[in-house]
């Protein structure tokens, strides 16, 4: 979620029990989970690597988002209380300090746990899980194909998404939603990128 290992990073074995000081046993579990998720590529006798989502996956992942959110942020309207109201406009402020601040991973991290902390307000667990899955590998793609400074999102239009549930206006909050998401999949370049070769274990100890 932090982008701290591009997509192509080799998540060797060795490394990982060395970063994390656990047994391969548990390193190996784990991997198996996140190739399941998606966001890890397993290749027999390569070993792992973080997943380097396609041109053409990326379209999905935004296809699905595009289907998916807009609904979510309608049940929101109509299930938010006050308290969830608070929450979010106290995510949003958190995360508007975080890119004042230049805390680029912290605002990648709160960026992402907005569009979740949306689907959690709205009240469907289904929904929920798969905007869990589909916010960490929108980050791959966006660490892939976005530019050098870019984040996830601009806090600002969370506000505004924000004003409109707060307003109870279903059609105007699902439409915000829609167009941020439609902004940050026209900002991507779905040319190839470059791999990289990192140090994952001073990477993942900090």
């Amino acid at each position: 979620m932090e982008q701290r290992l591009p997509p192509g990073t080799k998540l060797s074995e060795s490394a990982l029990c060395e970063a994390f000081g656990v047994g391969r046993m548990r390193i190996r579990r784990v991997l198996l989970l996140l190739a399941s998720q998606q966001i890890v590529d397993l290749h027999t006798n390569r070993g792992a690597y973080v997943a380097s989502p396609s041109a053409e996956q990326a379209h999905e992942v935004f296809e699905a988002r595009l289907m998916l959110e807009p609904i979510i942020t309608r049940l929101a309207v109509t299930r938010a209380s006050d308290d969830d109201l608070a929450r979010l406009a106290d995510h949003v402020e958190r995360e508007h300090q975080a890119h004042h601040d230049n805390k680029r991973r912290e605002a990648i991290c709160l960026s992402g746990q907005f569009h979740g902390l949306l689907a959690q307000v709205a009240g469907n667990s289904v929904m929920h899980k798969m905007m869990r899955e589909l916010i960490t590998r929108t980050s791959l793609i966006i660490s892939l194909y976005g530019a050098q400074d870019m984040t996830d999102c601009r806090d600002h239009d969370h506000a505004r998404i924000i004003d409109a549930i707060r307003s109870r206006d279903a059609d105007g909050a699902a439409r915000l939603m829609h167009d941020h998401l439609q902004h940050i999949q026209n900002s991507l370049d779905l040319g190839a990128r470059e791999r990289v070769t990192l140090d994952i274990v001073s990477i993942l100890k900090r």
